[in-house]
């Protein structure tokens, strides 16, 4: 067996040249999937156009400024599957150039500090090339082949079955990486912990959160690791979560962008929600913690902040950490403030309570006055610089949260129809990537001077060129209660306003959220308009572009105003002369599949026909089988059974399950059964409903899909009987 371990640590860890050739021969590989050659047919959109447009995914500068990394995911229908390759360019868009050609998905990519190589990972493993495209290497890792082996058995339980690096990043100084690894840490295999069971598959647990987003709990967690680095090389990593049984970064969404390293090296901050069973499934405490590298201690900085803490941020000398703060215990759309900690005084400040938005892709300037970053307002998010007071606070190393510190927010980007996020900054401007409802995303330049923006990347351009593309359009409608509500309204190419159209309208999940001009590759609004359909796409009561008291407006009121601002939308838009108001349509997914289940016994005839994608149907089951159960306490007001709950009780009597009586009009029902924030059940008894009353009914269940239907050939078929039943009932 040791002899075993020896053979399979030399392959995997020492011979980079052999996978390199590999790698060579695959590039002729006929099935390695890039971009291809497609011209549509009538210059209009159709479902299999999506899967055409190249995918722009993670964006790095170089650490001079001069340059962009980026990778790009094309999609093979017939294959099934996408692939992913590396790219660059000058910041100024000139000269670009493919780095990787291979038929493996790349992806984290990093700059090394010294700007001369990017590292990535290709199928969980370490790799580095040069920003010119030559002298690809895989990181090797030192030491006896023998303890590198028995290292990855002991994550694995054997060697064959190597551990897959999930996230890494270098520190700033160069000489260190940090790595994140599945890590075994309990048992919940039946054969784990009855040996002589080999064959048992039975999962076994004693609390909640047994299973989270589309996985069942294996009893391995996501820990961080350090390891020293040497020119492609690294030690055997150190794990600084030894026996947690908790993940770092946190699970399903969370990735390496929840650490930093400190300036020198010497501390890393990360976040993590240290907690388990039902204390989790109940909570949104997560935390920002400080591990000393000469110490190996960890301490924590957020103690007494009991909502969501995340993405700590370093600035550029050291003496300050930045992160994203929720307040509100239990509630996962809270407003996200930016807290600043002064090391030398201890104080942490809210910078941000004047700034009414959740602001994301944040960074330092280099002389750690101020920051950029991107919030929503009014549906569209924008680009901010936001510029720190001068520090007045006296040292106070055992404050815990001082009074809020107001910060000075000025706009920088020009209003538009665009969303800008993952913001850097870059020789020149910002590099941001823009996306439209029309348009997909691409690398843009923004001059912060004068709040120009020019496109870098197009990727898309030969394919967009050949499409005529929808109008956009936003209104402000008054709702019931006297507010003003803006409302996306997407016609279609060439309208003739002097005809009538059908209408589709999108019930937007969350049910927090922004509704603004990202671009889904599901919910695609100009797919939809390309199909001849008027597209109204409301910001009910709940989004998160509007302010937060605007969305804190949905919880423990679902059923009710959030959904009368939809028929205010829906009514609105009906009157307009090319609209025909007898062909009506409702769709929506998640929570706006619950919009769209209560609308079926709610809407007093005003629709054709509805869509409902991973619903909810009924709130007492809803509230059993979901695994973030916070969720539910927060949005409904507690357990539906606890009858003196006069806000759970409220939430229990707009249960959709409860208006079926009402139900008459024509029904789509589909739901994915790895989902499990949303159970199948869910969708299952929406339709069952529907074929019990007589009503016309049809289920899609996808049995490989969770909340979102993410392969081609599922999305592709899900699209044609989107618009096969619309098509049917609208026209």
């Amino acid at each position: 067996m040791k002899k075993n371990l020896l053979i399979v640590a030399t392959i995997c860890f020492t011979l980079g040249a052999c996978n390199i050739e590999m790698q060579q021969k695959s590039a002729n590989n006929p099935d390695m999937i890039g971009k291809k050659n497609f011209q549509p047919t009538d210059r209009l959109m159709t479902p299999e156009t999506l899967w055409h447009f190249g995918r722009i995914g993670e964006v790095k500068v170089s650490p001079d400024g001069k340059s962009v990394a980026y990778t790009v995911a094309w999609y093979d229908v017939e294959q099934n599957k996408s692939n992913t390759e590396i790219y660059i360019m000058n910041a100024d868009g000139e000269n670009k150039k493919q780095l990787t050609q291979t038929a493996e998905r790349e992806n984290c990519l990093q700059w090394r500090p010294d700007g001369q190589w990017i590292g990535f990972l290709r199928n969980g493993s370490i790799f580095e090339i040069k920003p010119d495209g030559s002298s690809e290497r895989r990181v090797t890792m030192t030491g006896a082949a023998a303890a590198v082996a028995d290292f990855f058995a002991g994550l694995n339980g054997q060697a064959e079955q190597l551990s897959e690096v999930s996230e890494f990043n270098y520190s700033p100084t160069g000489d260190k990486m940090l790595l994140a690894l599945e890590t075994p840490v309990e048992k919940t295999f039946g054969n784990e912990i009855y040996p002589d069971l080999p064959k048992a598959s039975a999962y076994v647990y004693d609390d909640l959160m047994y299973r989270h987003w589309d996985s069942w709990e294996d009893g391995k967690y996501s820990h961080l690791y350090i390891a020293q680095y040497n020119d492609g090389s690294i030690t055997l990593p150190e794990d600084i979560m030894p026996g947690e049984p908790w993940d770092a970064p946190t699970k399903p969404f969370d990735d390496i962008s929840e650490t930093s390293w400190s300036p020198d090296g010497k501390t890393l901050a990360y976040s993590c929600k240290k907690s388990k069973g039902k204390e989790y499934a109940e909570t949104t405490n997560s935390n920002i913690y400080l591990y000393n590298l000469d110490t190996k201690q960890t301490s924590i900085l957020t103690e007494g902040m009991y909502g969501y803490d995340k993405q700590p941020l370093f600035s550029p000398d050291g003496t300050k950490l930045l992160w994203l703060s929720m307040e509100r215990a239990g509630y996962e759309a809270d407003k996200q403030r930016i807290f600043i900690c002064d090391f030398a005084t201890g104080n942490k400040s809210d910078y941000s309570q004047n700034f009414d938005s959740n602001p994301s892709s944040i960074q330092w300037t280099a002389d750690g006055n101020s920051l950029y970053l991107t919030a929503c307002f009014t549906e569209t998010f924008r680009v901010f610089r936001m510029d720190l007071p001068a520090e007045k606070a006296e040292a106070n190393p055992d404050a815990k949260n001082s009074a809020a510190t107001t910060a000075n927010f000025t706009q920088i980007s020009k209003d538009g129809f665009y969303d800008y996020q993952h913001l850097a900054q870059a020789e020149g401007g910002l590099i941001l990537v823009r996306s439209q409802i029309t348009r997909p995303p691409e690398i843009y330049k923004l001059d912060t001077a004068t709040g120009d923006a020019e496109e870098l990347s197009f990727v898309n351009k030969d394919l967009l060129d050949q499409l005529d593309l929808p109008e956009m359009t936003q209104r402000m409608v008054k709702t019931t209660d006297g507010k003003m509500m803006p409302v996306w309204v997407i016609l279609p190419p060439n309208m003739d306003k002097t005809k009538k159209y059908p209408v589709i309208m999108m019930c937007t999940g969350g049910p927090q959220g922004e509704v603004s001009q990202a671009y889904s590759y599901r919910w695609n609004y100009a797919l939809m308009a390309s199909k001849g359909y008027v597209v109204v796409y409301p910001a009910r009561r709940g989004v998160s572009g509007y302010g937060q008291e605007w969305a804190d407006a949905v919880s423990k009121d679902h059923g009710g105003q959030p959904e009368r601002d939809l028929l205010t939308a829906i009514d609105n838009i009906a009157l307009e002369p090319w609209v025909d108001p007898q062909r009506l349509g409702a769709v929506g997914a998640s929570y706006g599949g619950y919009s769209v289940f209560w609308l079926a016994g709610n809407h007093n005839k005003r629709f054709k026909a509805f869509i409902a994608h991973c619903g909810i149907f009924d709130m007492p089951s809803m509230y059993t089988t979901t695994e973030e159960l916070f969720f539910e306490n927060w949005e409904t007001g507690g357990p539906y059974w606890d009858a003196h709950n006069a806000e759970a009780q409220k939430s229990l009597a707009q249960s959709p399950s409860n208006f079926v009586n009402n139900w008459d009009t024509p029904i789509l029902v589909s739901h994915g059964a790895r989902d499990y924030r949303v159970a199948y059940s869910q969708g299952m008894a929406a339709f069952n409903v529907a074929r019990m009353k007589g009503l016309p009914a049809r289920l899609l269940i996808f049995p490989e899909e969770n909340h979102w239907v993410l392969r081609p050939q599922n999305a592709i078929l899900w699209q044609r009987e989107f618009f096969a039943w619309m098509d049917k009932y609208l026209k």
